[in-house]
């Protein structure tokens, strides 16, 4: 018998893992705080990349593998990445023997639409130099993906493969002799502790951070605050990525929808949608070679940049996808776009006739707990997979479509690891447990593991902060600015509004040393009353009467512990690069890291 496995989270990560290791033979819990379905991965509109075995024409892996580090601005574990785009197409295989079907190609294709010998579509979406982009149901393929899997998950669930407890918090980790052995969860007001072998977190990200985000509200970063409380490392914080086009009307009139608000899909402006100023002008040309289809991090900044040169800092741009049906035809954008053209609806807006108002949303953090090439973690018996994790993979700027491929490789490659029955926790073994894996779900052998990456510098220096040892005297500026605490003074109490306002502010698409230290001051004050760094323990978890503390104070402690790592790695981190924008640094341009070579020049 392969041991326990707990997987904590419902997204792609920990449905493929606990699926994976169930037909196994493990013995898995998976647990989530809400429903199977609330999860980023349900709301992903864009898509999976991959190159399979019949790409796009010129397509290529060595082609993912360049594009992927050309958005992470340099910043990437090329190992990783190496990996993550080679086995890409087994993991693919993966899902399709779970149930999700990709939408097939139609006749008479278009390059961002391709497809071979009756395969399935292939999409193109910015950064990416071919079409490589699968989907399901159009701009629905997260909801498809974790749909197909979440009956899976049940299936085996009916057959007593594995467990399934829904509404569970997670709010500890059970640790022996310096190791994992469990997790300690909230459950219908009872707090319950689970012991297993391993745990592996798939939690997903922090969109709640900020004010505006594309994430459901379950993002708290809960994962991260686990980890770190049971002495994990974390890497590369600093980087968090805004999505350029959220639709600004559904965040205004529904701030805490589940879903949160509408993101507009990248895939929208690989189809030839453009972006327009209040004035009706194209501005992105003037800011980058790719204009809309340029990175996520440049296209977010230079609508910031360009609203604060037009006078108007917390404005709005506007997505023109009229240009799409115009140049394709009536009824394209409903046929391409069938969820978006709804939701857009209901928000009162006829994408085909009208401008779609659109400002930079929270969408997806590139940093957190450190891992491994086999998803392990710094202290042994933790994995991590997915948003949660921080593979090197993202750098400091995620490529589009990207994010749902990383937990699903990496989500199996932790399986891999911990059907090995090793553990020694030696990231220089090369693991068998790719064969029982391998047998389960139809792919092939995977390669070996390899070091920690290389990435996590600040861990340190974050780590000290939270202590309150960090050297303030290096900061930018050389002392603490007179009006230390900001907007969010030392007369503002906590709230969760209250902390995605500053971060919006202080910590967003553009920071300065001043702002960071200002909200590191108004951080550490707050820290002070919710104790977000303290280890939660079993009493701290109840009230005096007996009964359970609310899991929204759990939250907005993991949030605001969260938010102390995040600004002070940005703090540490002094010089703009990809999603991290200083500016009060000398810039790093994109200028600085090669222009995209074509796919054809590229050989696998």
């Amino acid at each position: 018998m392969a041991g326990r496995l707990a997987v904590v989270g419902s997204g792609i990560a920990g449905l493929y893992a606990a699926l994976l290791a169930a037909d196994a033979g493990a013995d898995v819990v998976l647990l989530t705080k809400g429903a199977l379905d609330q999860s980023n991965t349900w709301y992903a509109q864009g898509g999976i990349s991959a190159v399979l075995d019949t790409p796009a024409p010129g397509d290529t892996v060595a082609a993912h593998i360049a594009d992927t580090l050309r958005a992470g601005a340099g910043h990437c574990d090329e190992a990783a990445v190496r990996l993550m785009c080679t086995e890409a197409r087994r993991d693919i295989a993966g899902l399709q023997r779970y149930g999700v079907a990709f939408d097939a190609g139609r006749a008479g294709a278009t390059p961002t639409d391709a497809t071979h010998d009756g395969g399935p579509a292939l999409g193109l979406e910015a950064a990416h130099s071919a079409p490589r982009i699968l989907h399901a149901g159009g701009d629905a393929t997260g909801a498809r993906v974790a749909g197909a899997l979440i009956q899976a998950v049940l299936s085996r669930r009916d057959e007593g493969k594995l467990t399934v407890l829904t509404h569970a918090h997670a709010t500890g980790l059970v640790t022996r002799h310096g190791r994992v052995a469990g997790v300690e969860y909230l459950h219908d007001g009872r707090n319950v502790s689970l012991y297993a072998d391993a745990v592996l977190l798939a939690t997903g990200g922090a969109g709640q951070l900020f004010s505006q985000t594309t994430n459901p509200a379950v993002a708290t970063a809960d994962g991260l605050a686990l980890a770190v409380r049971a002495g994990a490392a974390t890497a590369d914080l600093e980087f968090f990525q805004f999505h350029p086009t959220c639709l600004v009307s559904s965040a205004t009139a529904h701030p805490n929808r589940p879903d949160g608000p509408l993101l507009i899909s990248e895939a929208v402006r690989g189809e030839g949608a453009v972006l327009l100023d209040s004035g009706g002008r194209r501005f992105m040309q003037a800011y980058h070679p790719d204009a809309e289809l340029a990175p996520r991090d440049v296209v977010s900044r230079s609508i910031a940049l360009h609203l604060a040169k037009l006078g108007d800092p917390t404005g709005h741009v506007y997505l023109d996808a009229r240009v799409i049906e115009q140049a394709k035809g009536a009824g394209f954008l409903r046929r391409r776009f069938p969820t978006l053209t709804r939701k857009t609806l209901d928000a009162g807006i006829d994408w085909t006739r009208e401008l779609v108002p659109v400002a930079p949303a929270a969408h997806y953090w590139m940093g957190g707990v450190r891992t491994d090439l086999s998803a392990r973690t710094t202290v042994p018996g933790l994995y991590a997979a997915g948003e949660v994790a921080c593979t090197g993979i993202q750098g400091a700027n995620r490529l589009a479509s990207n994010s749902l491929l990383e937990g699903l490789v990496f989500g199996r490659r932790a399986v891999e690891d911990f059907l090995s029955g090793d553990r020694g926790w030696d990231a220089s073994r090369v693991s068998d447990a790719p064969r029982a894996v391998s047998a389960a779900a139809g792919l092939p052998l995977t390669h070996a593991s390899a070091p920690l990456p290389r990435n996590a510098s600040a861990h340190v220096a974050v780590r000290a902060a939270l202590e309150g040892a960090a050297d303030r005297s290096g900061a930018p500026g050389g002392s603490w600015p007179s009006n230390f605490g900001g907007n969010e003074g030392r007369d503002t109490q906590f709230s969760r509004d209250a902390l995605r306002r500053l971060m919006t502010s202080h910590a967003g698409v553009l920071r300065s040393g001043e702002l960071l230290l200002q909200a590191a001051a108004t951080l550490e004050r707050w820290a002070g009353v919710v104790r977000p760094a303290a280890v939660v323990s079993s009493a701290d978890r109840s009230t005096a009467d007996g009964s359970s503390v609310e899991p929204v104070v759990l939250e907005d402690r993991n949030l605001l512990l969260a938010a102390r790592l995040l600004v002070a790695a940005a703090l540490n981190r002094r010089e703009s690069l990809g999603a991290h924008y200083r500016t009060d640094e000398p810039v790093q341009t994109e200028t600085s890291y090669p222009s995209r070579p074509k796919a054809s020049l590229l050989h696998d």
